[in-house]
Formats: structure tokens, C-alpha cells, sequence
């Protein structure tokens, strides 16, 4: 029996703020019931109610189905990532939606004591977790958020400005940042690099101050690009020459820096870069294969193969055109981006080393 004792107790235990608006509500429903003993005042107040607790439910509507089925594809398409990278399918696809209003967590093996079990969904196949919203709705970034187990925190397709198929990608893009930093030795190196200059938060990795108006540093990254270009491009016979002349633009552009600076920048490139480079490798494995029935009744859906000459495009145009005190690190994204795919050109099993040679790229174009 519902008493007001026990929905005391319930307003005290839950950290859930649904639940305890719905507790507040009737608590107060059977206090004043108690004392009323017009019949016209009771169904008044329980009309009253029921307008509160429509209204409350309203502003949560939890994971639509579309995200759910979004979640699900990127989740089924993941072990396609094992022709890309050995054992890819052996990382936990973590990941915390967040909405308007709430976050939900799934595929967590030890949520911390704020999340509060919804159940097991039956379009993802997992527990779900939930709790009142923390992060930016806006957020997509990969990194220990919740009980130090590295998870995808991304807001929803609307609120990251992603049509569908480009939202399900991204998840895969993240996804690889798991697997970078699931490697055994990958914080140790990371702090290896010495370049946090004390900060705790990760916030180095946006923050850190490159040289970016630097105009010898700026005019050396153009010829560094331009030179990337023609070797992308360049038909097999030019190939090598091509190459020779764009690790000789590198290696002016390193020249320029000072040692912390370049570590900077290599692992920029290892990591986001490598992450760009695997977003677009997933979309060239998948581009003959068709949405499942579910994404396809999307109506912002677009196929694999439009999502690869989109992306290769984009990160083409900005190696040619994005200036470096403008885009800033955004640079060394589409950088490392087109030197995965000119390791491709030279040896094809370079991504068996990438978790050995970590984090300095120079060594894979050896």
C-alpha cells in the first residue's frame, strides 16, 4: 500500500528526479485527500494531478527509437573494424547519450552509484542507465567519464547538427578512440610526452599553444599540404618522387618547431588523424553494403558510398585550403588523415605497428 511514509522514504533514497517530482506529487495528493471530504474537491485534485504527471512526463521522453536504431547499427557494424585494426571487436562499445534533459548509459561494466538502472532495452540488447543530464547536450568526445572506463559521451543527431548515417559513423570514429585508449601502455605514453604543463582535465590536448600565427610555421605548413596533395594524387610511376619530396616538406616543418611543439603535433596526428583515417576506411569497407531496414526508414539516411566521397572531399578541401591560424589543431586532423591513407600507398600492414611505433608517425613512414 502506498503510504505517505513510504513515498518520504522514496524522496529521500532516489537520486532520480522524475521519480521524485511523481513521489512529491502524490504525497501531497493523499495529505490533502486525507482532509477533504467533498467528493468535487477530490476529482479536482486528482485531475490536478494527472496534469502534473503528463506534463513532467513530457519533458523526458528518454532515447527515441531512432537513436536506439542508430546506437544498434554502429554497434553491428563495429566488428567490421577487425579487417582495419587486430581485435577491434574486443573493445567495449561504451557509450553515454546524452539528451535535453537526461544521460543514458550503455554497455558499461561498472556504472558509478549516480546512474540508476531503467532496464533492458529491446532494441539495444543491454542494460541502460540513466541519470539527470551532467554534460553539454552538444558534447561528442570520447574519453573516462564515468568510473574511469574510456566511453563515448555524445549528444543526440539533432543536437550534434549529424544526419543519421554521419551520426552512426561518428560513433564508429569514437569507437577507435576506445580502442586507442584501451592499450595497455596508452596513458603512460600520453604523459610521457610531457605536455600538460599540470593539467589534470586532458584540456592540453584543445589548449596546448602551438604555434599556430607563427608566419615561417604557417607558410612551411602550406608547402607541407600542397606537397601532401600531389603525392595522394600522383599516378604510381610519379609516386616516389612525390613521396621523397613531401617527407622533405616534413621534415623543414619539424625543423620549425620546438621538441615539445612536435610532439604536439605527431600526436595529433596519430590520434585524431588516424581516427579521421579510420572513419573514412570504414565507409570505403562498407560502401557496397546497405543501411538495415530500420536506418533506411530514416528520412535523413544517406548511403555508406555518398558518406565516403563526402568525407574524402571535405578532408581534401581542408589539406588544401584550411589555414593554419584559422583552423588551428583541426589542421593536424585532416593531416594525419591524409598520411594514413599515404601509408596505405607505401605498405598496407602499417596499421599492425600502429600500437607499437605510438604516437610518432614518422616512424610508419619509414
Amino acid at each position: 500500500m502506498i503510504t505517505p511514509g513510504l513515498l518520504t522514504n522514496i524522496l529521500f533514497i532516489t537520486d532520480n528526479t522524475f521519480i521524485r517530482i511523481i513521489s512529491y506529487l502524490i504525497f501531497l495528493f493523499l495529505l490533502l485527500l486525507k482532509n477533504m471530504r467533498r467528493q468535487s474537491l477530490k476529482l479536482c485534485f486528482l485531475l490536478l494531478l494527472i496534469s502534473s504527471f503528463l506534463n513532467v512526463t513530457s519533458q523526458d521522453k528518454g532515447i527515441t527509437r531512432d537513436d536506439k536504431i542508430r546506437i544498434r547499427e554502429a554497434i553491428n557494424l563495429s566488428p567490421a573494424g577487425n579487417k582495419l585494426w587486430d581485435n577491434f571487436h574486443s573493445v567495449p562499445f561504451v557509450i553515454l547519450l546524452i539528451t535535453d534533459s537526461s544521460e543514458y548509459l550503455m554497455n558499461h561494466p561498472n556504472p558509478s552509484t549516480d546512474f540508476v538502472l531503467s532496464g533492458t532495452d529491446e532494441v539495444l540488447r543491454t542494460k541502460v542507465f540513466f541519470r539527470k543530464k551532467v554534460f553539454n547536450p552538444h558534447f561528442l568526445a570520447t574519453f573516462p567519464a564515468v568510473n574511469g572506463v574510456p566511453t563515448i559521451v555524445v549528444g543526440t543527431p539533432a543536437n550534434t547538427n549529424k544526419a543519421s548515417t554521419e551520426w552512426i559513423i561518428t560513433l564508429l570514429h569514437e569507437h577507435f578512440h576506445q580502442y586507442q585508449m584501451t592499450f595497455p601502455k596508452y596513458h603512460e605514453n600520453v604523459n610521457s610526452l610531457d605536455l600538460s604543463g599540470g593539467d589534470q582535465t586532458g584540456m592540453w590536448m584543445l589548449n596546448y599553444p602551438f604555434p599556430y600565427d607563427s608566419i615561417p610555421v604557417m607558410e612551411q605548413y602550406n608547402q607541407l599540404t600542397k606537397a601532401l596533395a600531389l603525392a595522394l594524387n600522383a599516378p604510381q610511376k610519379n609516386f616516389p618522387l612525390q613521396l621523397k619530396n613531401y617527407i622533405t616538406e616534413r621534415r623543414k616543418f619539424k625543423a620549425l618547431l620546438s621538441p615539445a611543439d612536435y610532439r604536439y603535433l605527431t600526436f595529433q596526428l596519430w590520434q585524431e588523424g588516424i581516427a579521421r583515417y579510420t572513419e573514412y576506411k570504414f565507409l570505403e569497407l562498407l560502401q557496397d553494403k546497405l543501411l538495415s531496414k530500420e536506418v533506411a526508414r530514416i528520412k535523413d539516411h544517406t548511403t555508406f558510398k555518398d558518406g565516403k566521397l563526402k568525407l574524402y572531399k571535405n578532408e581534401m578541401n581542408n589539406i588544401l585550403t584550411m589555414k593554419l591560424d584559422e583552423g588551428k589543431r583541426i589542421c593536424f586532423y585532416s593531416l594525419g588523415f591524409g598520411e594514413g591513407l599515404l601509408l596505405d600507398r607505401i605498405n598496407k600492414n602499417w596499421r599492425k605497428n600502429y600500437l607499437g611505433d605510438i604516437f610518432f608517425m614518422e616512424k610508419y613512414l619509414q
